[in-house]
């Protein structure tokens, strides 16, 4: 094992990727400068810029016009007629400039060809929610893509992830969004030297428990992490499931959890409407609703446009105090802080924000 930081992690799964296929190739827009570099370091977003292009050479690592739409498409023909393409779309709200390529080209192709072609594709984006970067930049889109048939979501929360699954993202025939909040980039874990990839659709126990269950998405995983060791002072047992990928879900680890815990509290910075706490809610309901002591709660973002602020935004994502109350309110302890006018659940009137 070496310690290595999220952003290293993703960059040492891509240089795996490479060597092992020469078919792998990194496009996007100033890529052939700013590729992300091989090692942990500092955990600094681009600390050995420029190193993929003199390994892998130019015709490997290709810089795109700045239109996500050709990027986009120029990717999906790319990978039905061989190569498998890693794509660096940076911030994930650009994703939406290409949304036709994705929804009717990406995620139909195979299906409308009869399965003569694949697309072994991946799409890279990062959620640069958290920064104060304002309402065009701050998007956690995966929820949209989620109700697109034919494309995978990947939402990484650690570096052991992120490497793990980003190896089994290149070797899939399916193209693969793959969602990485930016706020994670810098922290550090261990990471196994050798290769090695994480099947999609298995949901990681972060944390066992005997009292709630928590399901976090993303950078909510380690929020809920911190509410959960809490918690554990005052003697409420949290058990922690990051799904690690949206499609596929991994919904018999989930339902199990709350079979035996009982309550279930979802944490997803993505807006509450139409949300993968919606999904995971309603899934639970259906298959494991003679388990519940408590109603469901969900903790995400409300639906609002997020504001440049740095003390507006940082009150608007789920986080350790947020979750912790949450945690309170299904097992009928007391909550620690005053509801507000934005964070009070209408079914539940809990502090979980809406």
């Amino acid at each position: 094992m070496t310690v290595m930081s999220y952003l290293g992690a993703i960059g040492a799964a891509q240089r795996e990727a490479m060597e092992a296929d020469e078919r792998v190739v990194i496009i996007g827009e100033d890529v052939e400068a700013n590729v992300y570099g091989t090692t942990g370091g500092s955990g600094k977003s681009r600390a050995d810029k420029g190193d993929f292009l003199q390994m892998f050479g130019s015709n490997r690592i290709r810089n795109t016009p700045i239109s996500e739409e050709v990027i986009v498409g120029a990717a999906i023909g790319a990978a039905m007629t061989g190569l498998r393409p890693i794509v660096d779309l940076s911030y994930s709200s650009f994703l939406y400039m290409a949304m036709d390529q994705f929804v009717n080209q990406a995620a139909k192709n195979r299906y409308m060809f009869g399965g003569q072609a694949s697309l072994p594709v991946v799409f890279r984006s990062a959620m640069f929610y958290g920064l104060n970067t304002g309402a065009h930049h701050s998007d956690r889109p995966y929820p949209m893509f989620m109700n697109v048939p034919g494309l995978k979501i990947v939402v990484p929360s650690s570096p052991y992830d992120a490497k793990g699954l980003l190896r089994t993202a290149v070797d899939t025939d399916d193209p693969v969004l793959t969602f990485e909040a930016c706020t994670l980039w810098g922290s550090k874990g261990e990471v196994p030297e050798e290769e090695y990839s994480i099947p999609f659709g298995q949901a990681r126990t972060v944390r066992e428990g005997t009292d709630v269950t928590v399901v976090a998405i993303s950078s909510a995983v380690p929020e809920a992490v911190a509410a959960a060791e809490q918690l554990a002072e005052e003697g409420i047992s949290v058990e922690v499931i990051d799904p690690r990928t949206l499609v596929p879900l991994d919904t018999a680890a989930i339902v199990e959890s709350v079979s035996r815990t009982g309550r279930l509290v979802v944490a997803d910075p993505a807006h509450r409407t139409c949300s993968a706490a919606a999904e995971i809610s309603a899934i639970v309901a259906e298959e494991a609703f003679g388990s519940l002591l408590a109603p469901i709660v969900r903790v995400t973002t409300p639906d609002t446009q997020i504001p440049f602020s740095p003390a507006l935004e940082k009150q608007l994502y789920p986080n350790r105090s947020y979750i912790g109350d949450a945690v309170r309110r299904v097992t009928g302890e007391r909550v620690s802080v005053p509801p507000t006018p934005e964070g009070v659940d209408d079914a539940l009137s809990t502090q979980a924000p809406r």
